[in-house]
């Protein structure tokens, strides 16, 4: 599988705000003096991945800045979590890596960046940064069978998936359309519907909903 060759509009429009931002001097949040690993490096020496950088450690005191309790410490953890992975990136070169079912990237800066992206996106939407468009809709036709979906305009586009007690974060990828994919879930939207493919590795078995809005 290839990366999707075309992004949606907003996408590039806020590619190309990161890169004019950028190159006004922006610098990452870390002393790139003592940058260590490709990851860092890489960083440093991009001016578009040293504004992502300074956007998600804005984004992520923003989160912090609601969290409470453990939800602080938990918040934490995660982000350390997410940093390790984000140095994992190093891997990705000349290797086909997947950020989702079928977003994949070969380079080290193509994998530095995708990651940053949906951190933000992530955190922006978990952490209700914006607000959302929310919509419930009725599953195989059955007003008990619901999911709600929380509409996020960030960058990618999110949604908050929310079914019973599981609440996923999925992303908008591909083309200008409808697919958003995140862990053991995608969605296709269009219109008034969802079509909802939901994997449990309780069971193994997958499930596909057909949803309409209330």
């Amino acid at each position: 599988m290839r990366t999707p060759k075309l992004l949606p509009l907003p996408f590039l429009v806020w590619t190309a705000f990161l890169s004019m931002t950028a190159f006004a001097g922006q610098r990452p949040t870390f002393d790139c003096a003592k940058a260590q690993g490709a990851v860092e490096k890489a960083v440093c020496a991009d001016a578009t991945l040293a504004a992502l950088d300074v956007r998600l450690a804005e984004v992520y005191q923003a989160a912090y800045a609601k969290a409470q309790g453990e939800f602080a410490k938990r918040l934490r953890v995660e982000q350390r979590g997410w940093v390790k992975g984000r140095d994992d990136c190093w891997k990705a070169r000349g290797v086909e890596t997947w950020i989702t079912a079928t977003w994949t990237v070969r380079s080290v800066r193509e994998c530095v960046d995708a990651r940053y992206r949906l951190r933000i996106s992530e955190l922006q939407s978990v952490w209700r940064l914006m607000e959302p468009r929310t919509v419930s809709y009725i599953c195989q036709g059955k007003p008990a069978n619901e999911v709600v979906a929380h509409f996020f305009d960030t960058q990618p586009a999110t949604i908050r998936l929310e079914r019973g007690d599981r609440t996923m974060t999925l992303w908008h990828v591909g083309q200008a359309g409808g697919t958003y994919e995140g862990q053991n879930v995608s969605v296709a939207h269009e219109g008034g519907s969802l079509k909802v493919k939901w994997f449990n590795t309780n069971t193994g078995k997958g499930e596909d909903l057909q949803c309409v809005a209330r």
